[in-house]
Parts: C-alpha cells; sequence; structure tokens
C-alpha cells in the first residue's frame, strides 16, 4: 500500500539515503549505498539504518525495489537493488525548496 499523503521535507538521513540512490543509478544496493554516504557525509553508517530508511522510504512509494541475478561471489544468494521513484524526485526537490526557503535563498536565477 502506498503512502498517498501530501509531500512534506524529508529528514536528513531520508534525504542522503535517496539522493544515494540517485547517484548510484543501476548500482543502488545495500553495500554501495552505504559507502557512497560514508564517503559524503565523512561518518561511519550502519548497513541496518540503510534499510530501514529504504524500507520507510519504498511504504512511502519514493523507492522501489528489485532482485538482480544470484551470483557465487554472494553464495547464490541476489543482491537488491534499489531505484528512484516519481513520488521521491518530487520530495528531494521539496525538501530543497524547503531548505532554501529557510536559508533565504532565492531559488529562481537572477537574470541581468
Amino acid at each position: 500500500m502506498l503512502d498517498r499523503r501530501p509531500i512534506r521535507p524529508l529528514g536528513e538521513f531520508e534525504c542522503a539515503v535517496l539522493l544515494a540512490v540517485s547517484r548510484l543509478g543501476d548500482g543502488a544496493y545495500g553495500i554501495a549505498i552505504r559507502a557512497d554516504l560514508e564517503a559524503h557525509l565523512g561518518r561511519p553508517v550502519s548497513i541496518g539504518s540503510i534499510y530501514t530508511t529504504l524500507e520507510r522510504l519504498r511504504a512511502k512509494g519514493m523507492v522501489s525495489a528489485r532482485f538482480g541475478d544470484p551470483t557465487p561471489e554472494r553464495g547464490g544468494r541476489a543482491k537488491k537493488f534499489f531505484a528512484v521513484e516519481a513520488r521521491g524526485t518530487e520530495a528531494l526537490d521539496y525538501t530543497r525548496r524547503a531548505s532554501e526557503a529557510l536559508w533565504g535563498i532565492d531559488p529562481t536565477p537572477e537574470t541581468t
């Protein structure tokens, strides 16, 4: 069941996870998301917090998940890949605009 509530600004970690999934594209799975977040945030991130956040974002209709093919390197298990959905893109845009408004940043470029 998808969440149909109005879009609200994302929390910091939700936003970071959604941005990591967006940056990684087709390669967005748990360990890659963790590496991306640690590189961008400059701090360790638990894999459990990532999967908890991904599940929350999935329940809100902001990300989708699919399984890849099983691989011998993973003992025959498949990786779970994530993708940003339209609602997730909308939430990221809304969050950016809300943050810019709070900082007093005019989101429209000046024309001279």
